[in-house]
């Protein structure tokens, strides 16, 4: 499922790579489906559509399925002005040298940061998915105690030990080189992909209603938030989900023809999850065998599923959950590890010099795998003491994701306005991915769109950041973390400033 790469082709990227500055010492072994499943693992639909169907519909009932279509939209127009940065500088790292290329050096280091310490951070998080997963599979995996449950001591703890156990096997295929995870993952992506073909089928066939279910908006109506506050609290979930397309972009020095094939494997990973997802709710919402028994906001997708496929073949998709779970926690680490890689090379990280270091026979960055897997485990070590702590942390994670789009898409459309970017485009080859005179409206929407989602993520609602009323400062957890990681990033860039004046002194 990886494209050999012919010689021709290889010295004409690998000539495109030393064009933008740097010396090709990564292996260039993606091809197209490789690159496309880069990203649509690391969004997973069947993972978190699996995880985060009950969030939504509590708030907002069936009609919650139209914030889908609506965060869908929102993130095509970033990921539209990421298919043209794709397009003219396929460089790993892609959102810090993105970002650094059309904003300078402080707003790519800050993306850069953000983006990075979100990727720690979710990758714990996908990583500790698996405990929602295996215990339901086998109860020999619950090793810990005994109660499964991710609110109780015993189920927090065996979701630490299951997370840590996962970290570490993506850490080593990482660290064996592009190729092999590049197998796994796309093998990984094909049967989620069949997955959700088969859960989308199962629901048509064992519909109760028809697709005007998403018309009910009973709980809207009726929500202390207001229609208005449900519906943005609900869209939330989405919101988590259609994060990480632009992995294809992170792996673009791997990739062969990268400025023809990220642009299109961006956009394309978003499309079909998008698209995958919006099938799956709505099946789900007509396949349900109540609407109003309490259990679609509490147990989800799960209970539907379960009603529907009965115990064995419940099982068997549970078995492709875990497998997407699997490469979903690849995928970011992998993108987690170039990002890493990228800002260790120009000399923008702590210990620059051992992570940017590649293996002179697997051609990939071993240690930014290893450091990205360490500290997630670290990360999942918070979900011991308090799970609520670390599903607050979860959530102001995909916060920082977000600022970091917008480090790219906001000097981008400065540079718009300013007239600066059709002369750039001018120097580059034919044939590359393009907006035209569709990019300035494209990019202002695309900036509307993210600042508007950002302060909708971070807003302090006790019902996503302090869900049992015993925390107040968790309400403003997402503003304080975020202050803390641009203090310490500061205080991280400083240092490495004053310690490369003393080397070269």
């Amino acid at each position: 499922m990886t494209s050999t790469v012919l010689p021709s082709s290889a010295q004409t990227d690998d000539a495109d790579l030393t064009s933008l500055g740097y010396e090709p010492s990564l292996h260039r072994k993606l091809g197209r489906y490789a690159s496309f499943a880069a990203g649509f693992s690391f969004v997973s639909i069947l993972t978190t559509i699996f995880q985060l169907f009950a969030f939504g519909y509590s708030f907002a009932g069936p009609a919650f399925f139209w914030t889908w279509p609506v965060v869908l939209l929102g993130q095509l127009l970033v990921a539209l002005n990421f298919a043209e940065l794709a397009a003219r500088y396929p460089l790993s790292g892609a959102v810090y040298q993105w970002a650094r290329r059309v904003g300078g050096e402080t707003v790519g280091w800050f993306a850069g940061w953000f983006m990075a310490l979100a990727q720690v951070v979710t990758a714990a998080a996908a990583a500790i998915a698996m405990q929602v997963v295996l215990p339901q599979l086998w109860d020999g995996f619950q090793l810990v105690g005994g109660d499964p449950a991710l609110n109780t001591t015993s189920g927090a703890a065996n979701a630490v030990v299951l997370g840590a156990i996962l970290l570490v096997v993506t850490t080593v295929i990482n660290s064996l080189g592009v190729r092999l995870m590049a197998h796994v993952n796309s093998v990984g992506v094909t049967c989620e992909i069949v997955g959700v073909v088969a859960v989308i089928l199962a629901l048509i066939t064992a519909a109760q209603r028809g697709p005007d279910v998403v018309m009910d908006t009973t709980v809207l109506a009726g929500s202390d938030l207001g229609a208005v506050g449900a519906f943005m609290v609900s869209g939330l979930m989405a919101a988590y989900v259609m994060v990480g397309f632009n992995s294809a972009g992170e792996l673009s020095e791997e990739t062969v023809s990268p400025r023809h094939t990220a642009p299109r494997t961006i956009l394309s990973a978003l499309i079909i999850s998008g698209i995958g997802g919006a099938l799956m709710i709505v099946t789900a919402l007509m396949a349900a065998p109540s609407l109003d028994d309490g259990r679609l906001a509490t147990e989800g997708l799960p209970y539907v599923l379960t009603a529907v496929l009965g115990t064995f073949w419940g099982k068997v998709l549970l078995v492709d959950v875990a497998v997407a779970i699997f490469v979903c926690t690849l995928a970011i680490q992998t993108a987690g590890s170039r990002l890493v890689f990228s800002m260790a090379r120009d000399g923008k990280l702590p210990a620059s010099a051992l992570l940017s270091a590649v293996h002179p026979t697997r051609g990939t960055p071993m240690w930014p795998s290893i450091a990205i897997g360490a500290l997630a485990v670290g990360v999942l070590a918070i979900n011991v003491g308090n799970a609520a702590l670390f599903t607050t942390l979860s959530s102001v994670c995909i916060v920082m994701v977000y600022i970091a789009y917008l480090l790219v898409t906001v000097p981008q459309l400065l540079n718009r306005l300013r007239g600066e970017w059709d002369r750039v485009g001018q120097t580059m080859p034919a044939g590359l991915f393009s907006l035209g005179r569709w990019g300035l409206p494209v990019n202002i929407l695309a900036v509307l769109y993210g600042a508007v989602m950002v302060v909708n993520l971070a807003w302090p609602r006790p019902e996503v950041y302090d869900p049992s009323g015993e925390n107040g400062i968790l309400l403003y957890s997402a503003p304080l973390m975020v202050g803390i990681v641009l203090l310490l990033g500061l205080w991280v860039r400083r240092s490495i400033a004053r310690t490369a004046a003393r080397t070269a002194a």
